[in-house]
């Protein structure tokens, strides 16, 4: 019997991230929309109308355990509350569907070893939706690293911010420890492109924040250790303008990714020099990260691939994040456990 040729996926919410994911699975050579659901009444069909209005037979549901019960989807994104992805993703997984969740897959690593555990007894695949690991860009500035060009790496730097508008202050109702703030909402950004610029676990962190009355933070800095003195230096804010850059330092020089999160148009650029005087500013292909992170998954599940991003890459992050806020809140430094 043939394999399937495309993957069908729900959507479990009507978030803003719609706007880029919705057009990219319906875009995918290897997918096709089928469901969207939302609790709010009527949302559902108006984010489909709004992302993808040509889509014809999409069906929408008000409530999420509607399309967790079509038995035609069989994979689900999962872009709900920082605080519910656990929930959810579990749920789609005991509904048999295979779960793309969107960052942070969840807010403890017990929670992410229940999904994993979820999904071992279902038998389904589940990935963290990083969309920008996807974008041809880092896979040329890990190329520059590993060919020795810029030397032992020594140093990184991540920079996520924007500025925060009144619609986007959702983000802020729920304190730190409940899935509310920038460490939760950009951080694991910056956290998991630190640990790309040095492919390796790290091993403490120290970090500061501001917090607003809620208790969750507009802006944190820190600093990762990853062992014999090699630091990664990280910056998140709602309170400064749109930044999603990294840089990496060597014993020989650096490179440089301008923007990590890119629009579908844009042109990625990459620079990097050496300390014998290489200066190179390199543009690369326009792509669209979102619909290759799409293929991806469904190319995994169509031919039992495993993603290229793995549950225990999820548990990392994770782990770092959570201690990047005890850092935060007890103003000492935090040794990562095993």
């Amino acid at each position: 019997m043939d394999k399937p040729s495309k993957l069908r996926w729900g959507i479990l919410g009507a978030a803003r991230v719609n706007e880029r994911l919705m057009p990219a699975i319906v875009e995918a050579s290897n997918s096709e929309l089928i469901a969207i659901a939302s609790r709010r009444p009527g949302a559902a069909a108006a984010t489909l109308a709004k992302y993808a209005p040509h889509e014809q037979g999409v069906r929408t549901y008000d409530q999420p355990e509607a399309l967790l019960a079509d038995a035609e989807v069989e994979a689900v994104y999962l872009p709900m509350a920082n605080h519910e992805h656990a929930e959810w993703a579990v749920r789609a997984i005991r509904a048999g569907k295979h779960v793309l969740c969107e960052k942070p897959m969840a807010l403890t690593v017990a929670d992410i070893e229940a999904i994993e555990a979820a999904a071992r007894e279902h038998g389904v695949t589940v990935m963290e939706g990083f969309m920008y690991r996807f974008h041809p860009q880092h896979a040329r500035v890990l190329e520059i690293v590993r060919s020795g060009a810029i030397g032992d790496v020594r140093y990184a730097r991540a920079s996520y911010s924007f500025m925060m508008r009144p619609a986007r202050r959702y983000r802020l109702e729920h304190d730190v420890w409940h899935g509310g703030g920038a460490m939760w909402d950009i951080g694991p950004y910056a956290v998991h492109s630190l640990r790309l610029c040095f492919e390796q676990d790290p091993i403490a962190v120290a970090a500061m924040a501001k917090y607003v009355e809620s208790g969750a933070d507009v802006a944190t800095s820190g600093m990762i250790e990853f062992g014999d003195g090699r630091r990664g230096h990280f910056d998140i804010s709602f309170e400064c303008a749109r930044r999603s850059e990294y840089e990496i330092t060597g014993t020989l020089g650096g490179v440089k990714c301008h923007a990590a999160w890119q629009n579908p148009g844009d042109v990625p650029v990459i620079s990097w020099w050496t300390e014998d005087g290489r200066q190179c500013v390199e543009q690369l292909p326009v792509a669209n990260h979102f619909r290759l992170e799409i293929e991806h998954f469904a190319d995994c599940v169509l031919n039992g691939k495993p993603p290229l991003l793995s549950l225990d890459d999820a548990k990392m992050n994770c782990r770092t994040i959570v201690a990047a806020l005890a850092s935060a809140a007890s103003g000492e430094s935090v040794k990562l456990a095993g």
